[in-house]
């Protein structure tokens, strides 16, 4: 946002002081990330830009790291793992993430703030001692080293997410047209799938795709609740790290990172698509 013409010259220096910092932190986050990605294809078993990746030597680059990713049957093993617990996590966490926020957005619901607060616990409480409290409940009911006991594992840290997605857009859900449609002699139903339904689906499909990179990047409660069947891209890839370092988490990590960039211009489609349908901004 451009100063304006009768700005003071404190409020320059601080915006442009913002800018600084605001600036710096991007650096400080986006660089990482800019050094693994030519590291994924180096023709060499290094962590390291060699000579020949310095000189831009073609010799230097090679995809050979990806093609071992993609022929390598326990990496293999590992996205089909990975996918499977995202999805049904995603469905668990989406569906009720969805009806406690449209409980929620009721004005007569009570004690509206205490089960929002206990919903949205899950992303409060330090993952490893959500993992160990889980361990230790699992372990009683038999869910240890099953895909369920992760699925659900993963349900429970995604859930939150849809809430607060979704408690934000029927925020400025307008409730005139439900009443509208019930003077009209529609039954609730029919107005729930007609009129609410359309309105908050690019909020549902937000916080699923929220749910589903928080499942599908997670590892910590994997590792406690999961054995070898359940084994997924991140526990690969922290193992990897621990037992045998091999450039190919190298390009494991650029492939991720591609994944959950297209998955965040797709989570601001949606939202600039709900603005819209709520008259927010201009088609």
């Amino acid at each position: 946002m451009a100063l304006p013409l009768h700005a003071t010259t404190g409020e320059r220096v601080w915006h442009y002081a913002f800018l600084t910092i605001c600036v710096l932190i991007f650096c400080f986050l986006i660089i990482p990330i800019l050094v693994i990605l030519p590291l994924s294809f180096n023709a060499q078993p290094y962590f390291s830009f060699t000579p020949e990746m310095l000189s831009l030597d073609p010799a230097g680059y090679s995809t050979r790291w990806y093609e071992v990713f993609f022929n390598d049957s326990n990496w293999q093993k590992a996205v089909k793992n990975s996918l499977v617990i995202a999805f049904f996590s995603t469905i668990i966490s989406v569906s009720l993430g969805t009806l406690a926020a449209l409980g929620l957005s009721q004005k007569e619901f009570p004690f509206k703030t205490t089960i929002m607060g206990i919903l949205i616990s899950p992303m409060v409480v330090p993952l490893i001692i959500s993992a160990a409290g889980m361990f230790f409940f699992y372990a009683r009911v038999n869910l240890l080293g099953t895909h369920i006991g992760v699925i659900l594992a993963h349900a429970a840290l995604a859930t939150p997410f849809v809430v607060i997605v979704v408690t934000a857009t029927l925020t400025g859900f307008d409730h005139s047209l439900t009443r509208a449609a019930a003077n009209l002699g529609s039954s609730p139903s029919n107005t729930f799938f007609r009129i609410t339904v359309p309105l908050i689906t690019p909020g549902v499909i937000s916080g699923a795709l929220f749910a589903f990179i928080t499942s599908f990047d997670e590892v910590v409660v994997v590792l406690f609740l999961g054995s070898v069947h359940q084994r997924t891209i991140p526990w690969a890839m922290f193992s990897g790290i621990r037992e045998e370092i091999s450039p190919t988490i190298l390009a494991v990590a650029t492939l991720l990172i591609t994944f959950s960039i297209i998955l965040l211009f797709a989570v601001e489609l949606l939202r600039r698509r709900g603005e819209r349908l709520r008259g927010i901004t201009p088609h």
